[in-house]
């Protein structure tokens, strides 16, 4: 059966009219381009539309670039000029068999070139041209680099151990050239973490973008050791050492902007894990609305944290932004007259005008010790990176009562529970009934993409687990379908969600009659108090998140359950499409 002609196929699947194909064929005439580029030079078709046409005319497989993670040693069977001739990228080999994504399946030319090159047999795919130039950019760059370095300095049998002398003789080396690479593409790709992990056969890297974790490209298991040491030595750690854990950092500049690197390694069966945390000081640049702080939330904070004493918790767990909500709050307040003093583990930004100080307790320096240290610097502010244990609450709570303002961070499921950790510490009830002024509790989630965000409804359990049964109908729930801005993700970026307890009156004497944390939300709930979950609900009637990833971060759903506040729940109709 003859193949139908490509323009013929998009004016029968309806992507065309006869009009546009005829305006398309007199200028293909003069250009001499392909009929499916000029289409979509000409705006009438996307690239997308194009290569599911031709996947499906052809009947080639069609691949999404994006969401493939292609191994270094794959991209180096095909020459990079190569590549971009014919805009092709090799994906990925089964035996004998190399898949290349191509722009255009139908150039023997190109296929007929790779398969004299590589000795493969070669099997098609289709990808959009665009995707095919981005990957070459992206992974070229670490397959040319790989190569200088295989190519040039490694073998099986050198040393494990790289001196700082032999590694920092030029800035020109291969290995610098790889981890400056792997560390630029993480600060680019929004990444707030690098993973580099030994396995048994292998090497992997995996970068923590909006929370999730995200494989890279990575350099073959002979480099594993090469790269490691390099990063120590840039952050002043002992090579030799590979039997115990380390902690450094250092920095790097990244188009212009210094950012900070936290190394922190770990011994395992295969070698050294490295988690590089990375701190963007371009990220301290914000303002409670750009956290994700609704209007409300921000007047009580802001009110609770321009007082002259009293203890202010910010309650959540590992990775949910307490840190730059403390950060730009301390932004927010700071002034020339205080004198604002941190205790930190680690500083993680440096900020002026505030005297901060590195926990260090291999020298004594503990959380306590110092604490008693600053109280003797006469401070206004005082913030403690975090209260671990009794003797740092009990001094956290005596300074807010001797006329410091005190900021920290408590690790609780919610804001109410704050109160219940301290006293389980060992603070006396009344101590902190008159300390404490108020709990912010918080998580973050990961906001729908903005350019591909659609309509959706949630699945029955879903719905069943956020008890939105009976308010389905009213709710417009959106989620992002993927695209290129979001990596075929549907999310960008994350938004905060905040719940803000403070301490009334009545929830004082609660405290100091031991009252029961139901009671205690009860009587909060009277005074405003709105928990995390439905607080969320907010930014998912305006389009902001989906209900999934709602389900995913927050833990106080059975309290919106029980509510009789269900029933009056704000359903915004705004269109957030």
């Amino acid at each position: 059966m003859k193949t139908k002609k490509i323009g013929d196929f998009l004016l029968e699947k309806g992507f065309i009219t006869t009009e546009q194909l005829e305006e398309a064929l007199q200028k293909q005439k003069a250009s001499g381009r392909r009929l499916g580029d000029t289409l979509v030079d000409l705006g009438h078709i996307t690239e997308e539309q194009l290569s599911e046409s031709m996947s499906e005319r052809l009947s080639i497989p069609k691949v999404t670039l994006e969401s493939l993670v292609i191994d270094p040693q794959i991209i180096q069977t095909v020459p990079v000029q190569i590549a971009r001739r014919y805009t092709i990228i090799p994906a990925f080999s089964i035996g004998n068999t190399l898949t290349l994504a191509m722009a255009d399946p139908l150039n023997i030319i190109a296929i007929d070139e790779i398969k004299y090159l590589t000795g493969m047999n070669v099997q098609r795919a289709i990808a959009t041209a665009t995707e095919i130039r981005g990957a070459i950019d992206k992974y070229y760059s670490i397959a040319d680099s790989l190569n200088q370095i295989l190519g040039d300095e490694l073998n099986e049998n050198q040393p494990e151990v790289v001196s700082a002398d032999d590694i920092s003789a030029s800035s020109d080396s291969p290995i610098i050239k790889l981890v400056n690479l792997i560390i630029t593409k993480a600060v680019k790709d929004n990444a707030s973490d690098i993973h580099i992990e030994p396995e048994e056969n292998r090497t992997r890297i995996r970068y923590r973008v909006h929370g999730v974790m995200r494989e890279e490209a990575a350099p073959p298991k002979s480099m594993q050791n090469e790269l490691v040491s390099r990063i120590k030595i840039a952050s002043n750690l002992d090579v030799s050492e590979k039997r115990l854990p380390q902690d450094g950092r250092f920095m790097i500049k990244i188009d212009g902007a210094t950012i900070d690197l936290r190394v922190s390694t770990l011994p395992t069966i295969h070698g050294e894990k490295v988690v590089i945390r990375i701190l963007d000081r371009r990220n301290l640049l914000l303002s409670f609305h750009q956290l994700g702080m609704n209007r409300k939330i921000e007047e009580r904070w802001k009110d609770n944290i321009t007082q002259s004493e009293g203890l202010v918790l910010i309650s959540g767990p590992t990775s949910s932004g307490k840190t730059s909500t403390l950060y730009t709050t301390l932004q927010e307040i700071n002034t020339v007259e205080k004198n604002t003093v941190t205790i930190e583990d680690p500083v993680e930004y440096s900020l002026p005008l505030i005297i901060q100080i590195q926990i260090n307790e291999k020298a004594g320096l503990t959380f306590p010790s110092v604490l008693r240290s600053i109280l003797r610097q006469n401070p206004d502010t005082i913030m403690i990176g975090e209260i671990r244990d009794t003797e740092t609450a009990r001094l956290a709570v005596r300074s807010a009562l001797t006329g410091h303002l005190v900021f920290s961070t408590i690790h609780t499921n919610d804001a109410p529970s704050a109160i219940s950790r301290l006293t389980d510490m060992g603070v006396e009830k009344y101590l902190v009934a008159s300390s404490i002024r108020g709990v912010l509790a918080q998580r973050l989630v990961r906001a729908n993409c903005p350019d591909c965000k659609v309509p959706y409804m949630p699945t029955d359990l879903e719905l069943s687990r956020a008890g939105l049964v009976d308010l389905a109908e009213e709710l417009q729930f959106t989620k992002g379908k993927g695209c290129r801005k979001c990596n075929d993700t549907g999310f960008k970026g994350r938004t905060g969600i905040y719940e803000f307890l403070e301490i009334t009156p009545k929830i004082a004497e609660l405290i100091v009659e031991e009252g029961s944390l139901s009671q205690l939300k009860n009587e909060a709930r009277r005074n405003g108090y709105i928990p995390l979950f439905e607080m969320g609900l907010e930014k998912l009637a305006e389009g902001t998140i989906c209900l999934e990833e709602l389900l995913k971060e927050t833990t106080n759903i059975d309290d919106f359950k029980d509510s009789s506040s269900q029933t009056t729940v704000t359903v915004q109709s705004a269109n957030p499409v």
